[in-house]
C-alpha cells in the first residue's frame, strides 16, 4: 500500500539505529579478494590495554567464585554476568574495537560486569527486577558459550504480578563491526525504533552477522527461551520483526517456525538467494546441483505457503534497493494464492518512513488484540527437510525423498471427527492435540481422509481413509499414520535401519545448529598430505566458529572421548583412522572403506595419498547424533561478504582431491558430492 507523503526532511532525520549492509556490489564478488569480516580493529594504547585485561582477569576471577556457589539461583545467574567478561576478552584479544569511542564502551561494559558480580556475591541481581533497557546472558546448549542479548521492559512490568505480556523479537541489522562489546555497551543505552506499549521488545544478537541463520536460528530461540524463564510472556503475544538483515532474519524465522508467532514484520533484507545476488550483488552465479538444491533450505520463496498461518505486514522504502525482498515474496505467495500485506516508505531508500512506522505500528497492534491462532481449524504446510517438519497440530516424521517439496494442506471438522488431507511427498504423519485442545468429540473415533497431490497442487490419487481413536477423557489426541506403498495406514512406519528423521537429517551444516564437540587427533596420519590438510581443516574450524559464529568451540581429544560425550554431542572428527583413534573404533561401521592406499566412498576408488572424505553420518555409537568427518559448517569467508551467500554449500557427503589447496570457498576441489537417500545409503543414480 501506498501511504501519503510526508516531509523528507523527516524521512532522512529517522535512521534505524543498526548498520547499513556493507557488502554492496562488484567489489566484494573476488573469492581471492576477500576483505576480513570482521575487520581488524585499532591498537590499543598501553594504558587502554591494561585496563581492559587486568580487569577481565580480574571479573573472571569472581566468577569462577560465584561458580562455586550451592545456590541455584547465583548459578542461574551466572550467564549475566560472564557475557560481559568474554566480550572485554575477545574484543581486546582478537583486536575487535574499532575506535576510541569502541575503547569508551568496552570500559562501560567491563564495569557493569564487575558491577554485577559485586552484587551477585551478596545474593543480589538488580537488573533481573529492571524495568527499560536491560542486557541478559545465557549458555547455549551448542558450544556452552555464553550469549548476550537485550531487552527492553516496559515501566508497566510488576516483577510480583501476573499479567502476561506481548513481547516482539526485533532483529538488527547488518552490522561487521557488531562484536560483543559493542553489541552490549549499544543494547545498554539505545531503545529500539518499535516501543509497543506495555510490551517487553528482545534482541537476539544472533552470534554476529549471519542473517540469524544457523547457530544464529538457534541463539533466537535460546534468547527466547531463557526470556521466558524470567519474565510473563504470553506465548500467544510473541511478534518476529526486523530490518535490513533483521528483515532477512525475520522472513527466515516467519517462514520456518510459522505456528510461533501472532505476527511478522519484515522491513528490507532479503528473502532468497540466487535473484538476490544477482540483483543486489550483481554477481553471476554457478552453482553446483546440489548447491541448488541446498537452497532449499533458507530461501523463503520457496516456503511462502506456510504464511497462510501468520499474519505478515512487510515494510520497503519506494528507493530501496532491498524492496526486492518483498517484492519477490509477494510473487511467492501469489502463486499460492495469497496477498502480501505491503507498506511502503514514499521516496524513502534504506530506512523506515515515520509515517510508514505508524501504520505498521496501527497494524501490529490489532494483530496482537487477537494473537496466535494456537488451534487453527485449517493449515497449508510446506517443507524441503525434517528441519522444519511442524505446523501447530501437524507434525512431518518422514518424507518420501529429502529437499524435494513436501506439501501438505488439512482440514478439521470438529463436528464430523474427521481430518481432511491433501498431502505431497510425505511418508509418515504425527496429529498431536494437548490435554484441552482436542476439538473432537470424545465418545467417537476420528476419520482421516487423504489425498495425494502431485505439482501443481492437482490430486493424484486417494490415500484412503484411517480410522483412528476416539479423543481421551482429558480431550487429548493424538494419532501415527504412514504411507505402506500402497496406501496410509495407522501407526509408525517400520523402520529397521537407520531413517533419516528431525534432527538427523542432514546436510553437513546441520551438525553445528546443536552441542557439538571436534574430536582431535593425538596419532599420526597415513601420509603428510592428508594430516597436513585436516589439521588445517581443524584449525579453520575452530578459528572461523569464533570469528563468525562467536562461539568458543569444544574440543577433546580422541584419546579422551568419554561415553558422556557420545551420549550428549555430535562428533566432528578430524585426521583419518590412523591418526584420529576414536575414529579408527567405528570407521568400518560406516559407508566407506578407508585404507592407507585407498579410498572407497558410493563404490568409486580414489587414491588415498591425495583424497579425503567428508561426512555426516548417525554415529554407530550413538544413532541419535551425528557423526562428521572433516568437516566444518560448509560456506566459508567468500560468503561472509553478504549474508545471503551463508548457505549449505556441501550436501551429505563429498570427495576431496587435496591437490587443490583450500581457499575462501572450498576445502579443496571437490570431485564428487551427493546425499544420503531416506535411509542414509548412498542414492542409486
Amino acid at each position: 500500500m501506498r501511504i501519503a507523503r510526508i516531509t523528507t526532511v523527516l524521512t532522512l532525520l529517522l535512521f534505524l539505529h543498526c548498520s547499513f549492509v556493507q557488502a554492496d556490489g562488484p567489489k566484494d564478488n573476488i573469492p581471492t579478494q576477500v576483505r576480513l569480516v570482521p575487520p581488524l580493529g585499532i591498537e590499543l594504547s598501553v594504558a587502554d590495554r591494561e585496563h581492559l585485561v587486568q580487569g577481565q582477569k580480574k571479573l573472571y576471577l569472581q566468577i569462577a567464585k560465584l561458580k562455586k556457589s550451592t545456590d541455584a539461583r547465583i548459578l542461574s545467574l551466572i550467564p549475566d554476568v560472564e557475557i560481559f567478561a568474554r566480550a572485554v576478552r575477545d574484543g581486546v584479544a582478537h583486536r575487535e574495537l574499532f575506535s576510541l569511542g569502541d575503547v569508551v564502551s568496552a570500559r562501560k561494559v567491563l564495569a557493569e560486569g564487575l558491577s554485577r558480580a559485586q552484587a551477585l556475591q551478596k545474593g543480589q541481581a538488580p537488573w533481573a527486577t529492571q524495568t527499560g533497557l536491560v542486557v541478559r546472558g545465557y549458555r547455549s546448549r551448542i558450544d556452552q558459550t555464553v550469549q548476550p542479548y537485550g531487552l527492553e521492559i516496559p515501566l508497566s512490568y510488576r516483577f510480583d504480578g501476573n499479567t502476561e505480556h506481548r513481547l516482539d523479537l526485533w532483529f538488527h541489522g547488518r552490522g561487521e563491526r557488531s562484536t560483543e562489546p559493542l553489541f552490549i555497551a549499544q543494547r545498554m543505552k539505545r531503545s529500539g525504533q518499535f516501543k509497543p506499549k506495555n510490551s517487553i521488545v528482545l534482541h537476539p544478537y544472533g552470534r554476529y552477522s549471519n542473517a540469524f541463520k544457523f547457530a544464529g536460528e538457534i541463539d533466537v530461540l535460546e534468547a527466547l527461551e531463557h526470556a521466558q524463564q524470567f519474565y510473563r510472556i504470553d506465548e500467544d503475544r510473541i511478534s518476529v520483526r526486523g530490518f535490513s538483515m533483521g528483515g532477512a532474519g525475520c522472513w527466515q524465522m516467519a517462514i520456518h517456525y510459522s505456528d510461533l508467532f501472532f505476527a511478522a514484520n519484515p522491513g528490507a533484507g532479503f528473502s532468497e538467494t540466487p535473484e538476490f545476488l544477482k540483483f543486489f550483488q550483481q554477481e553471476t552465479l554457478s552453482p553446483t546441483w546440489y548447491e541448488k538444491k541446498l537452497w532449499h533450505m533458507y530461501d523463503c520463496t520457496d516456503y511462502a505457503l506456510n504464511l497462510f498461518q501468520l499474519p505478515t505486514v512487510a515494510y520497503s522504502g519506494e528507493l530501496d534497493i532491498q524492496k526486492q525482498a518483498a517484492d519477490i515474496m509477494e510473487l511467492a505467495l501469489a502463486k499460492e494464492g495469497l496477498r502480501l500485506t505491503h507498506v511502503i516508505g514514499p521516496d524513502t531508500k534504506h530506512a523506515i518512513h515515520p509515517g510508514a512506522a505508524k501504520i505498521i505500528s496501527a497494524k501490529m497492534e490489532g494483530l496482537a488484540k487477537r494473537g496466535r491462532v494456537s488451534i487453527p481449524q485449517e493449515i497449508r504446510f510446506v517443507t524441503y527437510s525434517l528441519k522444519y517438519n511442524r505446523m501447530h497440530w501437524l507434525t512431518i516424521t518422514h518424507l518420501k525423498e529429502h529437499w524435494e517439496q513436501a506439501r501438505v494442506t488439512g482440514k478439521l471438522f470438529p463436528e464430523e471427527n474427521r481430518i481432511v488431507l491433501n498431502v505431497q511427498n510425505l511418508k509418515e504423519l504425527k496429529f498431536q492435540f494437548r490435554a484441552g485442545e482436542s476439538p473432537f468429540t470424545p465418545d467417537r473415533p476420528v476419520r482421516i481422509m487423504i489425498n495425494e497431490i502431485g505439482k501443481g497442487s492437482r490430486r493424484v490419487g486417494s490415500g484412503g481413509v484411517v480410522i483412528a481413536s476416539q479423543p481421551e477423557s482429558d480431550r487429548s489426541w493424538s494419532c501415527d499414520i504412514y504411507h505402506n506403498g500402497g496406501s496410509w495406514v495407522l501407526g509408525k512406519l517400520p523402520v529397521k535401519d537407520l531413517q533419516k528423521k528431525h534432527d538427523l537429517q542432514g546436510p553437513i551444516d546441520d551438525a553445528f545448529m546443536s552441542s557439538f564437540l571436534i574430536v582431535v587427533p593425538t596419532g599420526k596420519a597415513w601420509n603428510k598430505k592428508l594430516g597436513a590438510w585436516s589439521i588445517s581443516e581443524q584449525t579453520h574450524l575452530i578459528k572461523e566458529w569464533r570469528r563468525h559464529f562467536r562461539g568458543d568451540a569444544q574440543v577433546v581429544k580422541d584419546t579422551e572421548l568419554t561415553a558422556e560425550q557420545i551420549a550428549n554431542s555430535h562428533l566432528i572428527f578430524f585426521g583419518d583412522p590412523a591418526s584420529n583413534a576414536a575414529l579408527g573404533k567405528i570407521v568400518n561401521q560406516l559407508p566407506l572403506s578407508w585404507s592407507k592406499q585407498e579410498l572407497v566412498v558410493n563404490q568409486k576408488k580414489y587414491d588415498a595419498a591425495h583424497h579425503a572424505p567428508i561426512m555426516i553420518y548417525p554415529n554407530p555409537a550413538n544413532p541419535d547424533k551425528y557423526i562428521v568427518i572433516n568437516s566444518g559448517f560448509t560456506y566459508r569467508e567468500f560468503a561472509y561478504l553478504n549474508n545471503a551467500r551463508q548457505v549449505p554449500k556441501l550436501p551429505d557427503w563429498a570427495v576431496i582431491d587435496l591437490r587443490t589447496p583450500a581457499d575462501s570457498l572450498w576445502p579443496g576441489k571437490v570431485v564428487d558430492a551427493n546425499f544420503f537417500d531416506e535411509q542414509w545409503k548412498y542414492k542409486s543414480e
